[in-house]
């Protein structure tokens, strides 16, 4: 029998003395696991260590490694410490060690935890550790939160980088000190700002000097700051000047919290609303002084005006140049309004550029999508088929039968849990059957109020559906046979559209559409 033996210890209690060697942590599970598969008999196809590694990042490199390896069957065996070292996650709890390992004749075993998939009779077990494993994560994200949250209120800044301009204080932790260098470049663009240079005018005034942008200005400092892997990363750009002119961080004033995590078990941040934002004025010395930052804000609010509807641009941040990767500025000639890529603006040979009509591009949109809606929908047997439930009354009639089923259950779950107390404290139950039996019931409990809290959800919407009607043609309109886009419709069907140079010759500009669907 192959075993492959995986090992992980998360960021929080590493114990490493130089960067680059393994943690003690990391090399006692290598000798235990090693230890174990030799008394097994067992040979070691290969180790696997991730360090430095939560349990619930999925983009663990030896992880996803291990996995790949499995799915080729080139072991029998996935041998771990403890199954929270595999992972925290319920979810691939099941995945995985319940549903592929199985399929692909792969055994896990986890020897602390005693978790192993060839004793059929420890897989609820595995399951309790999953769930276990699973609050610990969401216990620990809100306890992370918590404290960052009042870090942030109190005006410490807690990035991973400071911004352009300055360096994080090395006697004071989350405290920020001007960096004189890139300061220097930052009053500078405020100046030239003010004088009326616009802000790709600056963008190219600095590429053409050879003065690195921050991402390149933080990589040639030493800093390990990933470079985004597009065309011309290192350029100077429109809106690195917009963001730098408009951020309030350089006249002394702690603004953090502009986006947040969508979930404990992903890394990926959506944009908070600057009323959820948190501002502390005067946490650490200014760049830009008062009146020169004035200045530029009252220039800035005369040059932003939106389009004559006064909303925001139909195609904004979702179109992307084919040519560098950039999002496409909006500009107005004639009183037709235009997208375009400013990378040949800012540097020479930068991008052949892009350029295209809103009026045009929006056309080109919608021929696309009825395209699409004429080859692959039969109108008639989609609204026949759309999940909008005939009978809502009677559903609704349902949901409140099982309302009162689950209300019933719990609260029979509730009491047999105090009279479980009651009895062992007449000794009629020792620790061990108390503990036991108390688990199954709460564990049996909180399917119940996680069952009951769905369906409250599923009637609220049922009585949404009443009130409002069974409005499915309306709904079919809004995405079949359109003669104009809103941007409501662009953010729910568009992720984002590449525009490249038009073809020589022609009035053609190729476009590639990635829906979200």
């Amino acid at each position: 029998m192959k075993a492959a033996i995986y090992c992980r210890l998360s960021e929080e209690d590493r114990n490493k003395h130089f960067e680059t060697e393994d943690s003690n942590s990391i090399q006692n599970q290598k000798a235990m696991l090693l230890q174990y598969a030799m008394e097994q008999g067992w040979e070691v196809y290969n180790l696997y260590s991730d360090d430095d590694y939560t349990g619930a990042d999925r983009r663990r490199p030896e992880f996803n490694r291990l996995l790949k390896d499995a799915e080729a069957r080139r072991f029998d065996i996935v041998l771990c410490k403890t199954q929270s070292r595999f992972t925290r996650e319920l979810e691939l709890v099941e995945k995985y060690i319940h549903g592929l390992f199985p399929v692909w004749g792969i055994r896990f075993v986890s020897i602390v935890d005693n978790a192993d998939t060839a004793n059929k009779g420890n897989k609820k077990s595995r399951q309790i550790n999953g769930l276990v494993n699973e609050w610990y994560l969401e216990d620990m994200s809100e306890n992370i939160r918590s404290v960052l949250t009042n870090r942030r209120q109190n005006g410490f800044h807690i990035g991973a980088f400071a911004l352009y301009g300055y360096q994080k204080d090395p006697d004071r932790k989350g405290h920020l000190i001007i960096d004189k260098e890139a300061a220097a470049v930052v009053r500078e663009v405020f100046t030239l700002f003010s004088q009326g240079y616009g802000k790709t005018a600056i963008a190219r005034m600095l590429n053409d000097r050879g003065i690195p942008n921050p991402t390149e200005y933080k990589r040639l400092h030493g800093l390990r700051y990933q470079q985004p892997k597009r065309k011309n990363s290192t350029l100077w750009k429109y809106f690195a000047i917009s963001h730098m002119l408009s951020n309030e961080l350089y006249i002394g004033n702690m603004v953090q919290g502009k986006y947040g995590s969508i979930s404990y078990k992903t890394k990926q941040n959506k944009p908070r609303p600057q009323s959820k934002w948190y501002r502390v004025e005067g946490t650490h010395e200014p760049i830009i002084d008062r009146p020169l930052w004035n200045r530029v804000q009252a220039m800035l609010a005369q040059r932003s005006r939106p389009f004559a509807s006064g909303t925001v641009g139909l195609f904004a941040r979702k179109a992307i140049c084919a040519g560098c990767g950039y999002t496409l500025r909006s500009s107005k000639n004639h009183g037709r309004h235009y997208l375009q890529c400013s990378s040949r603006h800012v540097a020479k040979d930068a991008c052949a550029g892009a350029f295209i009509s809103v009026e045009r591009l929006e056309r080109m949109v919608l021929d696309e999508l009825n395209r699409l809606a004429a080859a692959y929908l039969d109108r008639e047997e989609l609204e026949r088929n759309i999940e909008f439930c005939e009978n809502l009354q009677e559903q609704k009639k349902q949901l409140l039968s099982s309302l009162s089923a689950y209300e019933k259950r719990i609260a029979e779950y509730t009491k047999g849990l105090g009279d479980l107390y009651i009895d062992k404290v007449r000794g009629l139950l020792n620790e061990e059957d108390f503990a036991a039996l108390s688990r199954d019931f709460s564990l049996e409990k909180s399917r119940l109020e996680c069952a009951r809290r769905e369906s409250r959800r599923q009637l609220a919407e049922i009585e949404d559906r009443i009130a409002l009607g069974d409005n499915r043609k309306a709904l079919m309109e809004q995405y079949v046979n359109l003669d104009h886009l809103t941007r409501e419709i662009v953010e729910i069907l568009i992720d984002h559209i590449t525009v490249g140079k038009r073809i020589p010759g022609t009035r053609n500009v190729p476009i590639a559409i990635y829906w979200n669907f």
